[in-house]
């Protein structure tokens, strides 16, 4: 399985589609810290980062999962199906991950002030937990799910709208949290609120990559 991931990986990043994720992450992290982030702004803006990066990930992990040839995806699913499933969605985790740190490490660029350690922590796992809904809904759009491209796209972007308007209201339970994200990051109450915030950022991820498990059953 973690062969067929490094495959996997290998063969996107060789492929044009590598590219298209991080065309839009340059220019975006360019308008984001075209400024500095003032102090006092440090979890506010890692939170912001987080939020806006997610569809970016989801982009790139549906672009992985595209990637792959349907007669080579056959293969793999006749050899070892939950392999080829798993090994998918660990070669879309890393590349996600990947682009989370350039996302960081810009962010860290910016700074004006040392964001302490535990702030820093509190970043790094926001953008964890973005990275995780990310892969979740790319997969659930991706090719073997939603085959034609225009509404695979359609998707991707009303689901990712769907999550910022649903965790916008009072029923924010019901979604990735992420405007709870942005909100409690500027109004310093989210080190506080992180474990209940952890558990809704995980909980629907994982049930959304458990859905695309179920749906992959049923076809190639």
């Amino acid at each position: 399985m973690i062969a067929l991931a490094r495959f996997r990986l290998a063969g996107y990043a060789r492929s044009h589609r590598a590219l298209q994720p991080l065309i839009a992450l340059l220019p975006l992290l360019a308008i984001m810290y075209a400024t500095p982030v003032p102090a006092g702004e440090e979890l506010g803006a890692m939170a912001d980062s987080a939020g806006i990066l997610l569809p970016v990930f989801a982009w790139a992990a549906r672009g992985l999962l595209d990637t792959e040839p349907d007669e080579q995806r056959m293969i793999s699913i006749v050899t070892n199906r939950r392999g080829e499933l798993l090994s998918g969605i660990i070669a879309a985790c890393v590349f996600a991950l990947g682009l989370a740190v350039i996302g960081e490490l810009a962010l860290l660029a910016r700074l004006s002030a040392d964001p302490g350690i535990g702030a820093l922590m509190v970043g790094v796992c926001l953008h964890l937990f973005s990275v995780i809904a990310g892969v979740a809904l790319g997969a659930l759009t991706s090719r073997p799910i939603l085959p034609s491209p225009a509404v695979s796209n359609l998707v991707l972007i009303l689901g990712y709208l769907a999550i910022l308007l649903v965790s916008a209201s009072g029923a924010r339970w019901l979604t990735v949290p992420v405007m709870s994200w942005m909100k409690d990051g500027h109004h310093d109450v989210l080190m506080g609120h992180l474990p209940l915030l952890a558990v809704q950022s995980l909980l629907w991820p994982l049930l959304g990559l458990a859905g695309y498990a179920w749906l992959r059953r049923t076809r190639p």
